[in-house]
């Protein structure tokens, strides 16, 4: 009997290495669910914070687009708006992934200006009933230091070629002519922006005060001026998804948790330096 045992014990001695090596490896490839044997088929994507720069939300898209597991998007969206050409990436990178599979998108706070933008191309728009939306406008603004520099006794000094290179300038009141210059360009912004939401949302261009010109509109007055195509939480919006996607097994995907972690701590801080800085620029 003893010797049994002892042999037994000679055994796992000699096969101990490859015994750890493989239990290690059944761990490690095991799924630690029923739901990692099947892939999601669903997938969310956020919006949040002011937008500022939109390469992590396109790179986002683009893998969407060509994942073919993928069936169908939310597009969650709790954000102010922000910068004039992001706004658009993002809003054409949208239309052209609604062409090989639908996109919801859903105001679960904000849902104004560029990031309104963002939104007109879905297949649906579903806002919260305590979501924002709307603010469908433009603006360009600068600070005149003209007195403090005066005070503190500083004065700037410029060589410059072209009568509006220094249209904008935070160091003295505009000229009429520089004013007059900005306003051009905020008036050819703002009519890119109505036209292409009323091409998208099926609106009347010649009624555009009615849904544009920086109305801020509750969720149901939303739907009222066609901005938004119902008014609902977040699991209508996600079986919305699931319905025009026609998945009969929902699987929504997952995101990691150190990655989500990364990219609230970087829209908290890029919400932050907006609230420090604001450089003179077109904005949603």
């Amino acid at each position: 009997m003893f010797s049994a045992i002892g042999k037994v014990i000679k055994w796992i001695g000699q096969h101990f290495l490859g015994m750890l090596f493989l239990l290690i490896a059944f761990v490690v490839l095991m799924p630690t669910s029923t739901t990692e044997l099947k892939p999601a088929n669903l997938q969310e994507i956020q919006l949040s914070g002011p937008i500022m720069d939109a390469d992590v939300i396109l790179k986002e898209i683009e893998e969407v687009q060509k994942d073919p597991k993928i069936k169908g998007v939310l597009l969650n969206i709790n954000s102010p708006g922000g910068a004039v050409p992001p706004s658009i990436e993002i809003a054409y990178a949208i239309k052209a992934l609604k062409e090989h599979k639908p996109v919801v998108a859903y105001a679960s706070g904000m849902m104004t200006s560029g990031s309104y933008y963002a939104s007109i191309h879905a297949n649906t728009i579903i806002a919260n009933p305590g979501s924002i939306v709307g603010s469908i406008g433009v603006i360009m603004e600068s600070a005149n230091v003209e007195e403090l520099m005066d005070t503190i006794g500083v004065k700037t000094q410029i060589v410059k070629q072209g009568t509006y290179k220094e249209a904008g300038t935070p160091t003295r009141e505009w000229t009429t002519e520089e004013r007059a210059e900005l306003e051009r360009l905020t008036k050819d912004t703002y009519e890119l922006f109505i036209h292409d939401v009323a091409d998208a949302r099926g609106l009347d261009l010649k009624h555009s005060k009615e849904y544009a010109d920086a109305h801020i509109f509750s969720a149901k007055r939303a739907k009222d001026a066609g901005l938004i195509d119902h008014v609902g939480v977040k699991s209508q919006a996600k079986a919305e998804v699931e319905k025009l996607a026609n998945v009969t097994d929902p699987r929504w995907k997952e995101k990691d948790k150190l990655e989500s972690f990364m990219e609230q701590f970087a829209t908290k801080g890029m919400m932050q330096l907006q609230n420090y800085f604001y450089g003179l620029k077109a904005s949603f």
